[in-house]
């Protein structure tokens, strides 16, 4: 069987092609300071609906990448009780939705602070309050106390993805990392949350939970990066809709003999891709918030104000007058004086298209 990583003798120095990651990261960082910039452009209320909305969806995907799926409403409502937000629409949450959400905002509102074994315990006990993973007990707050296996397939014909260093060797293996976590180095902080991340899940120092915190460790080299506790993107979601080549990278160069090029390019890559659909929100938020602006003294009814909102969020099909009725709650002879209203007023207009039923769009 092919050796691991950790089984060389250069372990755990990594190397890596600098001419072949620097192209893509320098992409990334150049976006990331576009982003921000944009960001900071903004008034403070869209920001922060931009934050809760990205907060939400990290949490979410991290979550799902594993096979959970949790409710969203649940960790919107946590996420904002803890940051102090308005947010309409509280509903009760529960202790597991609490404890994700705490480890990733203790990751990325502190991100300044040292990453110690306590930190790490805390996490991993907030993640399984109960100290059950589905239907096994595990230990929680410390380390794995044996061996661990990636395995997938059923019962008697398991295939063996990784065998993780012996839970003897544990300890060491996470204070060489946290040392190196902790230390000061001239290593670019996103490539230094690559790295972490690659290491990390080398490592699989607790019973369960492995790539979400992972993944945070992530999230919170990332918020160094930039030096800000602002996350108006999400890693999570983009590694879940790659998640098939994620696992096949980790695996192929779980094998390398120290070289880490291919994850990291891939990692960057998947980074950039982050960014970009970030982007493309962006462009949705600055349009929505120049609308409003330039419309803060024209008249509108409650109706019309839940409408535009909608289009401006990037409406689902064709606005037809039933839609309209339908979704306002009104008759379809209001929804059709709505419209005119609004084509009156310079702001909706006919799609050209014709046809038998008449369709209404947003004036560019």
């Amino acid at each position: 069987m092919a050796k691991y990583i950790y089984q060389y003798e250069q372990w755990p120095h990594f190397s890596w092609d600098d001419k072949e990651i620097n192209g893509i990261l320098g992409k990334v960082r150049h976006l990331q300071g576009k982003i921000l910039g944009q960001m900071a452009s903004l008034g403070f209320s869209i920001r922060e609906e931009a934050l809760l909305s990205t907060l939400t969806i990290d949490v979410l995907k991290s979550s799902e990448i594993e096979g959970e799926t949790l409710n969203y409403e649940q960790v919107c409502s946590s996420i904002a009780r803890r940051l102090g937000m308005e947010y309409a629409g509280m509903v009760p949450t529960t202790r597991d939705i609490d404890g994700v959400v705490e480890m990733m905002l203790n990751a990325t509102q502190n991100f300044k602070e040292r990453l110690n074994e306590e930190r790490l315990f805390g996490w991993h006990a907030a993640l399984f309050p109960t100290g059950w993973s589905g239907m096994h007990r595990i230990d929680t707050g410390c380390y794995r106390k044996s061996d661990m296996q990636v395995v997938s397939g059923p019962m008697g014909k398991e295939k063996i993805h990784y065998l993780a260093p012996s839970p003897e060797r544990v300890k060491q293996e996470m204070d060489l990392f946290l040392d190196w976590f902790n230390s000061e180095s001239k290593l670019d902080a996103v490539l230094k949350a690559a790295i972490a991340h690659f290491w990390f899940i080398i490592i699989h120092p607790f019973d369960d939970g492995n790539g979400r915190i992972a993944r945070t460790l992530s999230d919170m080299l990332l918020a160094r990066s930039e030096d800000s506790s602002q996350r108006f993107y999400s890693l999570s979601n983009q590694i879940l809709i790659e998640k098939k080549v994620y696992y096949k990278v980790l695996q192929k160069v779980q094998h390398s003999s120290g070289d880490i090029t291919e994850w990291l390019n891939w990692f960057f890559d998947c980074l950039y891709r982050a960014l970009k659909s970030t982007e493309q929100t962006m462009q949705k938020v600055l349009q929505k918030a120049d609308f409003w602006d330039k419309h803060k003294d024209t008249l509108f009814n409650s109706r019309q104000r839940l409408m535009l909102n909608k289009l401006l969020d990037g409406f689902d099909g064709k606005l037809k007058t039933s839609k309209w009725a339908k979704i306002a709650k009104c008759s379809a002879d209001t929804a059709l004086r709505d419209i005119k209203d609004l084509i009156e007023k310079g702001i909706l207009k006919q799609e050209e298209s014709g046809g038998r039923s008449t369709n209404y769009e947003l004036i560019d």
